[in-house]
């Protein structure tokens, strides 16, 4: 069975102001090599639709998805120091949230052995109230919140190995036990949180496992941390699917970040999650493209992480 990619050219209309690392070169790198290479025509290619703003709903609350679509009809307006929006940036963003349902809905339906969702804008710093870091809305907490009520999957775990802490959701998720959310990062970095201490709350305390690490971090550190606290942690858990905030700004050559991961780090962590999934979940994984802001090194990491999910 073949992978899916989620890929809409309108993703690349977003715009966060001349300069920004967060640009849509991103998402275009990632296609335009997939293609040289030869990987993109052996990929089941999904359009999404746009995202109904009832899913949107279960993670954002209505007065605060009407403010993103009110800036944006007034923009280019800025959210925060980061995270800027035009007028196209409101179709992207429903678009980029479509994408996940997509790819949720591939998976689960069982046309795809997993799925990498490219889109843009990004997720996880998206509180549910707040915009920030480059974020609007939590794709991959709406796409959690789907596969529960729609495809009546009841564990799902999240891996987020962007280099940034995931705070938007970790919030989402802090007090829940049918949410499994690891995080590994730098630290201390943007935005601050992803301390090894915060472990949750209320029902959901050992839910959160989040495993920072300093600076200049590299591949070995990271497939230790995976094979170390990531596989015991999922191997008690036992997810019926797997998402993967993907973000690929730990690499060597990222401008955003000083860590030190390689193609091949990426690879490695990817092969585990995959055994994982095997394991628990009939290889269920739904990917979500996070951060990565050197375009080489970007489509390189992707093709590395396609190539080891089966591609």
């Amino acid at each position: 069975m073949p992978l899916g990619f989620v890929y809409h050219e309108d993703c690349a209309l977003h715009e966060n102001g001349p300069g920004h690392p967060e640009r849509p070169e991103r998402i275009r790198a990632i296609r335009d090599h997939l293609k040289k290479v030869g990987l993109l025509e052996r990929l089941i290619l999904i359009e999404p639709e746009p995202c109904p703003e009832e899913l949107i709903e279960t993670i954002h609350p209505r007065p605060y998805i009407e403010m993103i679509r009110a800036a944006c009809r007034r923009g280019p307006v800025r959210l925060d120091p980061d995270t800027g929006v035009v007028p196209a940036s409101w179709r992207a963003a429903l678009l980029s949230a479509g994408g996940a349902i997509a790819a949720c809905d591939a998976v689960a339906a069982g046309r795809a052995r997993a799925a990498f969702v490219c889109t843009r804008p990004p997720g996880h710093h998206a509180e549910p109230e707040r915009a920030m870091g480059f974020c609007l809305f939590n794709n991959v907490a709406i796409a959690v919140r789907y596969l529960q009520s729609a495809h009546r999957l009841e564990r799902i775990a999240i891996v987020d190995w962007d280099v940034h802490h995931g705070n938007g959701t970790q919030m989402v998720f802090e007090e829940d036990d049918t949410v499994l959310y690891f995080s590994t990062h730098q630290f201390p970095y943007y935005p601050g949180s992803g301390a090894r201490s915060e472990r949750g709350r209320g029902r959901g305390l050992g839910f959160t496992l989040n495993v920072p690490l300093p600076p200049g971090s590299g591949d070995r550190d990271y497939l230790r941390v995976f094979r170390d606290e990531l596989i015991p942690a999922i191997d008690s858990f036992r997810p019926e699917a797997i998402l993967i905030s993907a973000g690929f700004d730990a690499h060597e050559r990222d401008p955003l970040a000083s860590m030190a991961l390689t193609e091949s780090g990426y690879a490695g962590m990817t092969e585990i999650v995959n055994d994982a999934a095997a394991r628990h979940c009939g290889g269920r994984i739904i990917s979500l493209l996070e951060g990565g802001y050197d375009l080489q090194a970007l489509a390189l990491s992707v093709e590395a992480h396609l190539v080891s999910l089966g591609a």
